[in-house]
């Protein structure tokens, strides 16, 4: 699934009291993370963050899912939780596709729920290299067009350890209606990342920088992550 907060919980888990199908899986993922990087900028102003997903998916490749975590924003906005359907499948043995709607939403503050907007992703991947486009026409209630566009490749070194690395261009198509602090209208991001996998958790390591003027810094980010079926 190419959902990246993917990114996903503490969200009710009545959200999928619905009749599933015995061959339906539902799982919790929790994770601690030093950090809450989206697309290398921090949205806890540099401190830990805690979140978790729950995750239903079907045998058919469709799925469902709520992906929750803290943030700072500095203007009261304390939480971030995320809403996100979609369906992947495999071409053949190589070739696979994932295509969605993901919903973003913050809470706390008494303007938060005025940067809520939705996005559409489609993933295509070939082994383990994929690429992903994101695309919103309201991006952080703007209403400006914005899209993402993200490479991606995974060396697998062991069963449960990996080497992946990640380049990502953000771009807004309506400056006047937003760009970042330093006015430009896109930025690049690179992530280089140690995964290692152990029976239920999950463990990541990585190096992060934009080439963003005011926040190009290289950043370190480590994450444990706990999933269990349910």
């Amino acid at each position: 699934m190419s959902y990246q907060k993917i990114l996903p919980c503490t969200l009710a888990v009545s959200l999928f009291s619905l009749s599933l199908p015995s061959h339906a899986e539902v799982s919790v993922t929790l994770t601690a993370a030093s950090d809450y990087l989206f697309n290398g900028v921090s949205q806890t102003d540099e401190k830990p963050a805690i979140q978790g997903s729950i995750d239903w998916a079907g045998e058919n490749g469709a799925y469902i899912g709520s992906w929750a975590s803290n943030v700072d924003f500095g203007d009261g906005t304390d939480a971030e939780v995320d809403y996100y359907a979609g369906f992947s499948q495999s071409i053949d043995d190589n070739l696979w596709y994932d295509t969605g709607l993901a919903y973003y939403s913050y809470i706390g503050g008494d303007d938060s729920s005025e940067i809520n907007y939705a996005e559409v992703y489609l993933t295509l991947g070939y082994q383990s290299t994929q690429i992903t486009a994101w695309y919103s026409n309201d991006y952080a209630g703007t209403d400006a067009g914005h899209y993402i566009i993200a490479l991606a490749h995974s060396v697998p070194l062991s069963e449960t350890l990996s080497l992946n690395f990640q380049v990502d261009r953000s771009t807004s198509l309506d400056e006047d209606k937003f760009s970042w602090d330093t006015n430009d209208d896109s930025y690049i991001h690179y992530k280089a990342e140690a995964a290692l996998s152990w029976q239920a958790l999950a463990f990541t390591l990585s190096l992060e920088k934009t080439d963003l003027n005011y926040d190009d810094d290289v950043k370190l980010l480590g994450t444990v992550s706990y999933t269990f079926g349910l």
